[in-house]
């Protein structure tokens, strides 16, 4: 359903440009903050051309990188606190584990980010979660904190509150140029939009609008295939709605990773993914693909005849998400180079959406000229050389 119309009006105090999940709670941070903010969506809501549709996303606390697991205990504290202002439950709390190869350097970091010395070997693992078959020699590592967040309600959510709070959000408005300048100057398919600060959170879309302000950013988009396979007698495989969330590191078979979520979506299904997929152009990821064999299907087949053998070992039914990824697999959080009343934050590679409550206070706060909450470092724009060109 679009957004309410709201009254047109051309100057505010912020305008944000994308309103997935982090463009959205950048702007409700921003709100909250008394900003006059202007949320600008190029699709009627709700849609699923973007990276934040869907019913489920994994939420977990334990993080190879440790700028990431400090940043959990407030991302918690911040879906909690959507749930009870929205009167949403948008979190199942069903723990998470991580399978690799014991010594493994990200699940051994993973396993340091939870502060146990607790690792499971294959037996213990099947006494706790019949479905999963570990192979000989693997561990893994027990989540508890980990489960799934229902991303189309926390996406309504977090927009509602948004608004709630005296955010305009314009959706069906495709950007068709910004101005920089002391003043910004935002032209969209229905009107034109003046701010002293701009903040371009537009996803797979982000490295086009930045080439117009001189940046080059190296942005990859890419076509997920999102999978859900069928089990081979009903619950029978012990991959019901009460089973974990997983997550493999440093397999061979899998050197991206894969990732699995419970059956909520599709009764009897679960969703096993590729955490990888192939470069697409964002205005054509709808299109069809070719005929031929999707590599990501055969790497999930394997995966799940060995580790999962309860499972179907063809996918019941595939969607698409879309990934834009650095090439660091790190976020892009920071000021333009050039034009620092412009604040960027992309390039989530397919692990942003559980971060997304403190990576809106960080993009608010960036735009505020504030001291950002935590270490920005890793997130800088300036780790990648040449990315600023003729503007």
């Amino acid at each position: 359903m679009a957004a309410p119309s709201q009254p047109q009006k051309s100057t505010y105090d912020v305008i944000v440009i994308g309103a997935g999940i982090q463009g959205s709670f950048t702007a409700y941070h921003l709100a909250q903050r008394r900003q006059d903010t202007l949320l600008l969506e190029q699709f009627l809501l709700p849609h699923s051309r973007g990276s934040s549709h869907g019913q489920s996303r994994i939420i977990r606390s334990a993080y190879p990188q440790e700028y990431y697991s400090r940043m959990m205990p407030e991302c918690f504290r911040l879906w909690q606190q959507l749930g009870a202002e929205t009167g949403t439950t948008l979190y199942r709390q069903t723990g998470l584990v991580v399978l690799g190869p014991p010594g493994e350097p990200e699940l051994e970091a993973c396993r340091r980010s939870l502060g146990t010395d607790k690792v499971l070997d294959a037996e213990a693992l099947s006494r706790l979660f019949p479905g999963f078959r570990l192979q000989a020699g693997q561990v893994a590592v027990l989540d508890g904190t980990g489960g799934v967040l229902f991303a189309d309600r926390a996406l309504r959510a977090v927009q509602e509150v948004f608004r709630r709070h005296g955010g305009t959000l314009r959706d069906g408005e495709k950007v068709l140029s910004i101005q920089p300048g002391a003043t910004v100057t935002v032209t969209t398919t229905a009107g034109v939009y003046k701010a002293p600060r701009l903040i371009i959170t537009a996803g797979a879309w982000t490295g086009a609008f930045v080439e117009q302000l001189g940046l080059h950013l190296p942005l990859q988009p890419l076509r997920i295939s999102v999978c859900y396979w069928r089990e081979k007698q009903p619950g029978s495989a012990g991959l019901g709605s009460v089973s974990p969330c997983f997550l493999t590191l440093g397999l061979s078979q899998a050197p991206h990773g894969i990732y699995g979520l419970p059956s909520i979506e599709y009764p009897g299904l679960m969703k096993v993914c590729h955490h990888h997929g192939s470069p697409t152009d964002p205005e054509k990821r709808d299109q069809v693909p070719s005929s031929a064999p999707c590599p990501d299907i055969a790497v999930l087949s394997s995966f799940i005849s060995s580790y999962l053998p309860g499972l179907e070992t063809q996918p019941a039914v595939m969607e698409t998400c879309l990934y834009t990824n650095t090439p660091d697999e790190d976020f892009i959080l920071d000021r333009h180079p050039k034009f620092s009343n412009i604040v960027i934050g992309a390039g989530f590679s397919g692990h942003g959406f559980k971060l997304a409550p403190v990576v809106g206070k960080l993009l608010c706060e960036l735009s505020l000229g504030e001291e950002p909450s935590y270490n920005m470092a890793h997130f800088a724009i300036t780790r990648f050389p040449g990315v600023l060109g003729a503007a």
